[in-house]
């Protein structure tokens, strides 16, 4: 068993991440981690997102979080991007590069990564 000075230097090391996925930032980034997502490569992009959103200082404003089947399996790894006041923005077959790119331009600058979403249009011909 560990110590209690231990445990609380690993409470400290991990803060960070943990904070990150709870927090309630004005911007929420959910990556869908159900089976699919997970075997697709979501936990990664996952991983990324949150590093990335911790070394760029975005903790404040952007939360990282999980969550199960998004419903649009061939498109896996998904990841859907919250912000008050706009329109949820879908980015689909997202890789840990991809990932790092949304937080930089999007998360960071403002600016959607458009070749990387999918548009209703898309989704409905697909479905």
């Amino acid at each position: 068993m560990k110590s209690l000075a231990e445990l609380q230097a690993i409470r400290e090391k991990m803060k960070d991440k943990v904070v990150l996925r709870e927090g309630s930032g004005d911007v929420r980034v959910v990556v869908g981690m159900a089976t699919c997502g997970i075997a697709a490569g979501a936990r990664p992009v996952l991983s990324t997102f949150v590093e990335e959103v911790n070394r760029l200082g975005l903790s404040d404003k952007v939360t990282v979080s999980q969550t199960g089947c998004i419903g649009i399996c061939q498109f896996e790894p998904v990841v859907e991007v919250f912000e008050a006041g706009k329109e949820k923005v879908t980015y689909v077959k997202m890789t840990p590069e991809k990932a790092k790119e949304v937080v930089e331009i999007h998360l960071q600058g403002g600016r959607v990564v458009g070749k990387y979403t999918i548009s209703n249009d898309e989704l409905n011909d697909e479905l």
